[in-house]
């Protein structure tokens, strides 16, 4: 199956995004939105998004769809948390779980599409339902947990640091 011109500009962009979070994690132990990281996974992620509504393989509006919506309210209160509370507190832990959560479901779909067209001619898996996708689902949903609390602990320990400043 070939890709469309707006699949291909969807695909590079979703790739910018997934490297944008993925050097976050390594540098930051999250999607830190005030570092060039975390922008570009921000505007990458919501272009990504914007895009796949105008995306279907299976005709007409669908569960991909419905990832795309709810991915870009996870980001856009994840940004309106980060541009009126910054610094630490409360606000904090919701806006690292809610750029994590968006992460996390972005690679949903990636992950079936990727598994279900690569290797070209032979990909990976025949459809959605192949058990290597819901076995690569699985590791990435434990990797989200076992981050999730990570990034929950170090925000617990930078809040009691200010607040002993």
């Amino acid at each position: 199956m070939s890709l469309s011109g707006l699949g291909i500009f969807h695909t590079i962009i979703g790739i910018a995004a997934l490297i944008g979070a993925v050097t976050g994690f390594i540098r930051y132990g999250k999607i830190n939105l005030a570092q060039l990281s975390g922008k570009v996974y921000f505007y990458a992620t919501a272009i990504t998004s914007l895009t796949a509504l105008g995306i279907s393989k299976n005709g007409g509006f669908n569960a991909g769809h419905v990832f795309s919506l709810f991915i870009i309210g996870l980001i856009s209160v994840a940004y309106f948390l980060f541009s009126r509370k910054q610094g630490v507190g409360r606000a904090r832990y919701f806006e690292n779980f809610l750029l994590s959560f968006s992460f996390f479901l972005s690679l949903v779909p990636t992950i079936n599409e990727t598994f279900t067209r690569i290797p070209i001619g032979h990909p990976l898996a025949k459809d959605i339902k192949d058990p290597i996708i819901g076995q690569t689902l699985l590791i990435v949903f434990l990797l989200f947990i076992v981050g999730s609390v990570f990034q929950f602990f170090k925000q617990k320990r930078a809040n009691v640091e200010i607040s002993r400043l």
